[in-house]
């Protein structure tokens, strides 16, 4: 086991590498420097992309109910299933059509357990495993691991495609992701948020005027606090997904 330089000052995540049976662990801080960069090791095992079926053309899917305060702008179909309340639409306004318990709403909401499971069950010799707060880092391509909560704070999330634009990535986190304001992901050299797949294990919470990529998969609830901005798709599997002058697009 290697240990890199600790920087006491900031938060500290650790991220681990499995290799057959063998584990190799590094600790470094959340935020690079010269003498201390931070590198996520590149795995060798390609991904294949999380189905969605009948979920992907939705860029919000919940359970329970949808709730919206302000002038929250959303582009593709929304979907309730089996819940009956939706508020905020206006002054909400949705690209799209909205589907309330009906068969395509009901359909998504087995394809969205469906893809859950999937992105949950995913495993591989070279999986990533990470924890605490991500900001900072830089992810390629491959299979990402939380065995706890986790959380994009005191910096911002790269994911580096390589120069592949069907390159895949998949978060898996057993309990909460919470995304701090004014935090953002960033794509690069051909990432795209059609292929981030972010399974989460309770819910996820993203702050004021955050920036966010990909497919969020959440059991329980989803939260956009004011000014947040999705480019991708909010499906919560049994909760609510509550927004307040949020931006989203299904891409």
């Amino acid at each position: 086991m290697k240990t890199g330089k600790i920087i006491t000052t900031i938060a500290i995540v650790s991220i681990s590498l499995f290799t057959g049976c063998k584990k190799k662990t590094t600790t470094e801080a959340t935020s690079p420097t010269t003498s201390n960069p931070i590198v996520i090791p590149i795995q060798t095992t390609t991904q294949a992309q999380v189905a969605m079926a009948g979920a992907a053309n939705l860029a919000i899917l919940a359970g329970s109910g949808i709730t919206n305060t302000g002038a929250t702008n959303i582009t593709g179909d929304m979907g309730l299933s089996p819940g009956t309340s939706i508020g905020g639409f206006p002054p909400g306004i949705l690209v799209g059509t909205q589907h309330v318990n009906d068969a395509i709403a009901n359909q998504a909401k087995l394809d969205l357990t469906a893809a859950y499971n999937d992105a949950a069950g995913r495993t591989c010799t070279d999986i990533v495993a990470i924890a605490g707060n991500v900001g900072g880092l830089t992810f390629t391509p491959g299979l990402y691991k939380s065995t706890s909560s986790l959380e994009l704070s005191s910096g911002d999330l790269t994911f580096d495609g390589k120069g592949n634009p069907n390159a895949v990535f998949i978060i898996q986190i057993a309990s909460a992701l919470t995304v701090t304001s004014d935090r953002k992901v960033i794509l690069a050299n051909g990432a795209s948020a059609a292929n981030i797949f972010w399974q989460v294990g309770t819910s996820a919470t993203f702050g004021t005027t955050s920036v966010f990529k990909g497919t969020v998969m959440a059991l329980q609830s989803i939260s956009f606090n004011t000014g947040a901005t999705l480019t991708g798709r909010a499906l919560a599997r049994n909760g609510a997904i509550t927004m307040s002058g949020n931006t989203i697009v299904n891409q």
